[in-house]
């Protein structure tokens, strides 16, 4: 495989603008205003990458770093509060949102990533298999917990690597091709078992009316369902406490100028249930009998 970096530290590998090339030189992630926290696993060098494009023609950008899916202050925690709550509420930081609750006649109270601290939930077995990246608890105006939902976010990791092409981005701002590819079936393997075991943990909680949110960029739902068997597999149904809600999170179709940020939203969404996602992924498409015969056959003996 063989791909190019196409999001460097918060900006288009293109973008040769003073903006693109401070936020290299000084290592910046623009969505947090902090120190970019991607690592490259050999060395520990801060990496930069947002998104990677495969070398094949028309292939898309696809986010590799979380940390991406959380610009513009958090847009993407907004945008998923107000279709499980319906209600238009402030975001705040854990327990700060219980007086800001009673100030403003009621607030959203955010756990995960840094806001409000860490849910002491049991471990399963000694390991964290509970923990959802983020959880949004809706207070009414005294400050009380009227009900919650779950984020789950999932980017796509990469294979191979891309130091060479990052180097050249930091040093001359040259775009130029690597070894680094997408690792498309370890997001199939590992995150539709955790999407189903945390999807019905959640049905249990009575609190939890609209089940669990998935957020990832479109190429990665796009995977996602084609895995489950497509749309038809796992049919539509309204938000319930069973629900697993399918969000394609992406780069908008904007043009967008030297020295800003790509905008993200929602492209496009699918809310199913648990129990659906469950029969999809338990019910793989088998091939005909005897296609192992036939391969041996074709094989020893040139057959068709």
């Amino acid at each position: 495989m063989a791909g190019y970096i196409s999001e460097f530290f918060g900006y288009r590998a293109e973008d040769a603008s003073n903006k693109a090339h401070i936020a290299a030189v000084k290592q910046l992630c623009p969505f947090v205003s902090k120190t970019c926290s991607k690592m490259l696993a050999r060395d520990r060098v801060v990496s930069g990458v947002c998104a990677i494009r495969q070398k094949t023609a028309n292939s898309p950008d696809v986010i590799c770093c979380p940390i991406r899916i959380y610009a513009e202050d958090y847009k993407m925690l907004k945008e998923v509060s107000l279709k499980a709550f319906s209600c238009n509420l402030n975001l705040y930081s854990g327990r700060v949102a219980v007086n800001k609750a009673k100030a403003e006649g009621g607030a959203i109270a955010v756990f995960g990533h840094g806001w409000g601290g860490e849910l002491r939930l049991p471990q399963r077995q000694g390991q964290g298999a509970y923990f959802v990246d983020w959880v949004l608890a809706r207070l009414d105006a005294e400050g009380g917990l009227v009900e919650f939902t779950a984020i789950e976010v999932q980017t796509i990791d990469t294979t191979g690597n891309y130091r060479e092409a990052r180097k050249q981005l930091l040093e001359g701002r040259q775009i130029i091709s690597d070894t680094v590819g997408l690792n498309w079936e370890n997001v199939s393997k590992r995150i539709i078992p955790q999407l189903i075991y945390k999807g019905q943990v959640l049905q249990r909680e009575e609190l939890c009316r609209s089940g669990l949110f998935f957020i990832c960029p479109k190429p990665v739902y796009e995977r996602i369902l084609n895995r489950l068997g497509g749309k038809q597999k796992i049919p539509k149904f309204p938000m319930q406490p069973a629900s697993i809600h399918f969000i394609a999170y992406d780069y908008l179709s904007v043009e967008t100028s030297n020295g800003t940020s790509r905008p993200l939203g929602i492209i496009e969404e699918h809310c199913t249930t648990v129990y659906k996602v469950q029969e999809a992924f338990s019910a793989m498409d088998l091939p005909e009998g005897n296609v192992y015969r036939n391969a041996i056959r074709h094989s020893l003996y040139n057959e068709i």
